[in-house]
């Protein structure tokens, strides 16, 4: 296996960034978090028609570009470093797969262009905090549990004259408040015959109440959205049960997020390297003392490792190699951990400006804990790898 990234990979990455850099800056960010949208439309736009970014891992039947999750997870590497606040996680990594995997030809036909062209929005809704679960990221429930187990709470789904009806609440939407297209994952067929299925609902639908919701990481904006009897579109023809296209979702977001994650790490280490070294303490540059050094060489080696775990994992997601789901998880419990650090370390070394909340080494902080809040914690993350790969089963069994 050549593990080198081709000429196009690299192209991804650098015209990215250069973007990102012009568009994304500190300034920049804390005011598109501030927006109602939570993002900046702008740069979503440019981002759409200069690179084509929502359409970057879409087939080019549907519209899109045509890679594979490795070019996706690169994009997001640099999305990450930036900390830009936009749609890309929730539209692009867990929303159009479903489309694509679970969809009719006419719902593929009529939505994947839109959403690889920045026309279209969307975003995955499931009950409760179990998003994670959902993604059989931190378990596996086969029977679709988390979705409220077919009683009171969460959302149940129940056919009317012409289609079908949902109603329930989701907390903990990613840009449920302003994405367009919402895949609600819902109940149906009462309680004793209970099935779990994922509904497509437009965001002007009827009986849809979204409210953004205050966030610990205000770069990934979050809604809470109320159905009430809301008119809502089978996602497929209902034959195929979406759980297990949720688990295999779940192995191509956790690369993603692995990827996000270095790309943060990265950025805040860099950082905190170039500010140590024009700090001055007792005469000489605070990054000159061996402490700081050895300090920033572990959170460096950190930061490597997560990078080649997530590389892996959006290979192997790409590949269907097997222990995919294993790999994923792992990777993104060690990228957490190494943003985590990255940004402990950089608020810590940075004195006492880089502990007021105006400073930015807060912004990836509280992307590490928000992240493991919506997809961890860590080591429910390793938990539920080590049991994917049958770490500790006995020899034979």
């Amino acid at each position: 296996m050549d593990a080198r990234f081709t000429d196009e990979q690299d192209e991804i990455r650098r015209t990215l960034r250069d973007l990102l850099d012009k568009r994304c800056g500190p300034d920049e960010l804390r005011a598109a978090v501030d927006t109602p949208a939570g993002h900046d439309r702008a740069l979503w736009t440019a981002l759409a028609g200069q690179l084509g970014l929502p359409g970057l891992a879409l087939p080019e039947s549907c519209g899109g570009v045509g890679c594979s999750v490795t070019e996706m997870a690169l994009a997001c590497e640099e999305t990450g470093r930036a900390l830009a606040p936009t749609p890309l996680l929730a539209t692009a990594v867990l929303a159009a797969p479903l489309l694509l995997a679970l969809g009719t030809g006419a719902q593929r036909a009529g939505l994947l262009p839109r959403i690889a062209s920045g026309g279209l929005t969307a975003t995955l809704a499931v009950p409760g905090p179990a998003l994670a679960t959902a993604l059989a990221l931190t378990g596996r429930d086969r029977r679709g549990e988390w979705a409220g187990g077919g009683r009171a709470g969460g959302v149940q789904a129940r056919r009317v004259e012409g289609g079908w009806q949902v109603y329930g609440q989701v907390d903990q939407v990613l840009d449920g408040h302003s994405a367009e297209l919402l895949v609600v994952a819902a109940h149906t067929g009462g309680f004793a015959r209970s099935r779990v299925l994922l509904f497509l609902v437009r965001g002007d639908a009827a009986g849809l109440t979204r409210v953004r919701q205050t966030a610990l990481d205000a770069t990934r904006p979050q809604a809470r959205i109320q159905l009430r009897h809301t008119p809502a579109e089978l996602l497929g023809d209902g034959a195929a049960d979406p759980l297990p296209a949720l688990a295999r979702l779940g192995g191509t977001a956790a690369a993603c997020l692995a990827a996000e994650a270095v790309g943060a790490a990265g950025r805040v280490l860099e950082r905190t390297v170039e500010y140590v070294g024009r700090r001055e303490q007792f005469g000489r540059p605070v990054g000159s003392f061996q402490a700081v050094k050895h300090r920033l060489a572990d959170a460096y080696v950190q930061v490597q490792a997560a990078r080649s775990a997530a590389y892996y994992a959006a290979w192997a997601a790409a590949a269907e190699a097997p222990g995919e789901e294993a790999a994923g998880g792992l990777a993104l419990a060690q990228a957490l951990e190494a943003l985590r650090r990255a940004a402990a370390e950089g608020i810590q070394l940075h004195g006492g400006i880089g502990f007021t909340w105006e400073h930015e080494a807060h912004l990836y902080f509280k992307r590490a804990a928000g992240d493991e809040l919506l997809f961890g914690p860590v080591h429910r993350l390793r938990a539920h790898a080590a049991d994917a790969a049958h770490v500790f089963e006995e020899a034979g069994t």
